[in-house]
């Protein structure tokens, strides 16, 4: 999982990178430091575009070169590619209710312990970082043997050494001073860049850690998961969701080129569905030196990776959260009440990503 075939300095000079660096958000140089950064234009025309393809395939329009249909029975099309065995893309696979249900379960249920997010290895497992961000906690590390608090904190974590990380309003953390280290909620939230599901992934050994607790994979997301694995499956064969991991994208994240090469039956497909703002998607070769080829993910959007596509490198460049170009008007829509309100602020400069497999 998120493995290389070579690194450093000959990295850098692959087809590969110099694909990502072309996409990757860069900004104008202004001698005004008043002036909103603006952002580079990039030439978009070589993007492939599935959304565009689908809607003109419904109008009996000829396929792009190396596009192909795929007939599985699904009430939608469904694309892949010639030179890509084991790839599918369902542009609009999921409703707009699916896609507000798993930012909602993304933002609140999925980091929440035993599952492991990023934030583990710095401050332990945080509970509830997504109700503290709406509150406008504060998260403070102090002494166990005397926190010197009157006030009872919303929840705390231990990072396993004397110290404890706990969530206060925000006037308890202004009283503090400098006498201890604070963090925002808001800035934890926007620093949350992964959360496992079911079997826990270890990034240090890359490998599952099957005796780590964790939260199954929820049934409703596995039932969804089998439906859209169908089209990649062996004949007479079900996918069975075991582990997931949960990517949280804000404007300027990338995912680099990597393999998800940590599961035993490569047969079996990678689901990875796509929720907020558009993103830029690299499908390359089983090199590095092979010449990716781009295109867009949208809100609502699946891709499976099984066969001889698992073996290909792939990653995301680039994430689009300017009003032009993120294409989320429908969930801006849905999100319109003020209980969603939280949820609107965060998907409207985020994408997040949802990958689920089978392991064994």
């Amino acid at each position: 999982m998120y493995g290389s075939d070579r690194a450093g300095d000959d990295a850098e000079r692959t087809a590969f990178r110099k694909t990502e660096k072309k996409y990757k958000l860069y900004y104008e140089n202004s001698k005004s430091t008043k002036k909103k950064k603006q952002p580079k234009q990039v030439d978009l025309s070589e993007v492939l575009d599935f959304k565009s393809i689908s809607e003109s395939f419904n109008q009996d329009v000829e396929l792009p070169p190396g596009v192909v249909h795929v007939n599985c029975g699904f009430d939608r099309p469904i694309f892949g590619l010639e030179n890509s065995p084991g790839f599918y893309f369902f542009p609009g696979a999921l409703t707009l209710d699916e896609q507000c249900t798993w930012i909602r379960e993304s933002l609140t249920n999925f980091p929440q312990p035993p599952n492991r997010t990023n934030h583990n290895v710095i401050y332990g497992p945080i509970s509830n970082l997504f109700v503290a961000a709406k509150e406008g906690k504060v998260f403070i590390e102090e002494e166990t043997s005397d926190n010197g608090l009157d006030s009872e904190p919303s929840a705390s974590v231990s990072n396993g050494d004397s110290h404890r990380w706990k969530f206060y309003e925000e006037d308890i953390a202004r009283s503090r001073g400098k006498a201890c280290k604070t963090v925002p909620a808001s800035v934890l939230l926007r620093k949350l860049r992964w959360s496992t599901l079911g079997l826990q992934f270890d990034w240090s050994n890359r490998n599952y850690a099957v005796s780590l607790p964790h939260n199954k994979i929820p049934n409703a997301l596995c039932q969804l998961a089998k439906r859209m694995a169908e089209p990649a499956m062996p004949i007479g064969e079900e996918f069975w969701p075991e582990a997931a991991i949960v990517n949280y994208f804000g404007s300027g994240d990338t995912l680099g080129g990597h393999l998800d090469d940590m599961e035993a039956d490569w047969s079996k497909p990678i689901v990875s569905m796509s929720f907020g703002c558009k993103a830029i998607f690299l499908l390359g070769g089983k090199s590095r030196q092979d010449e990716p080829l781009a295109m867009f993910l949208r809100s609502g959007d699946v891709v499976l990776m099984a066969g001889e596509a698992r073996e290909c490198f792939h990653g995301v460049p680039r994430i689009f959260t300017d009003e032009e170009n993120a294409e989320i008007t429908p969930l801006e829509l849905r999100f319109s009440d003020e209980d969603d309100r939280c949820f609107l602020d965060y998907i409207r400069t985020s994408r997040i990503n949802i990958n689920i497999r089978q392991v064994f």
